[in-house]
């Protein structure tokens, strides 16, 4: 009697997958005219967006605010981790937009819903004007003031929510995989930790930044389902590597 053929494991095929070279990663899924306009749509809507960000942060930096009562913020210690922070956050944006290239449906969602968050962040900054805590330690960062800031002014009022937090929140839930992804979520919690720590947020706008990413990813899912051809709730805690498109 023949032996039926042994399928290979889960892992195997996503490890396979993750050899593809990027044009056979791509082909397919740009194949698609959905795929297509979803990108097209994506790259108006920065470009829309993008040119009104520095104006608004100069504007919500001259707004007064109130100084909020944080009973936690005080039971932690007070340090200049700009670097940490820094090298945390950077260095999980870049593992993941690399684990990303080689997934255009789920790259396609995380950008999406990365440019949900940050009209959803403008929108809540703009809510909840709020004042940083007075033993702020100034966390300059060359890289968001080049797209975010508007002249040498340092933007401190840009609290609720934390940024930093919700941007590697929802690039914990973009990728998958059974290290990444944890590392990453991690990540996150050691990054509201840090800002915590440096003074530049509250309690409340750290705790608040998951949340946020949680329902930017989920309206990113809707948002691409056409185009990425699945379900938005079908892989929102998946853990494994999806399938080659």
């Amino acid at each position: 009697m023949p032996l039926a053929p042994i399928a290979p494991p889960a892992s195997s095929a996503a490890a396979a997958e993750a050899q593809l070279p990027l044009a056979d990663a791509w082909g397919p899924a740009l194949a698609r005219p959905a795929f297509r306009l979803s990108w097209l749509l994506l790259v108006l809507g920065f470009a829309g967006l993008m040119p009104f960000v520095p104006g608004f942060f100069a504007a919500i930096q001259q707004r007064p605010g109130p100084v909020l009562a944080d009973p936690l913020l005080h039971l932690l210690p007070r340090y200049d981790v700009a670097v940490p922070v820094f090298v945390l956050m950077y260095g999980g944006v870049l593992a993941a937009v690399a684990w990303l290239t080689r997934h255009p449906a789920l790259f396609l969602r995380g950008l999406w819903g990365y440019f949900i968050l940050l009209a959803l962040r403008m929108l809540a900054i703009w809510l909840v004007p709020l004042s940083p805590p007075l033993d702020l330690v100034p966390m300059p960062d060359p890289f968001t003031a080049a797209f975010f800031q508007a002249g040498d002014a340092a933007i401190t009022k840009d609290l609720f929510f934390s940024g930093h937090t919700a941007t590697v929140a929802i690039l914990a839930l973009a990728v998958r995989g059974r290290w990444l992804r944890p590392l990453l979520g991690m990540t996150a919690l050691l990054i509201g930790l840090l800002v915590l720590v440096q003074r530049v947020h509250y309690t409340y706008d750290v705790l608040a930044a998951p949340f946020f990413a949680g329902f930017a990813y989920w309206l990113a899912g809707h948002v691409t389902q056409r185009a990425a051809g699945e379900h938005p709730e079908a892989s929102f805690f998946e853990q494994e590597e999806p399938a080659a498109l």
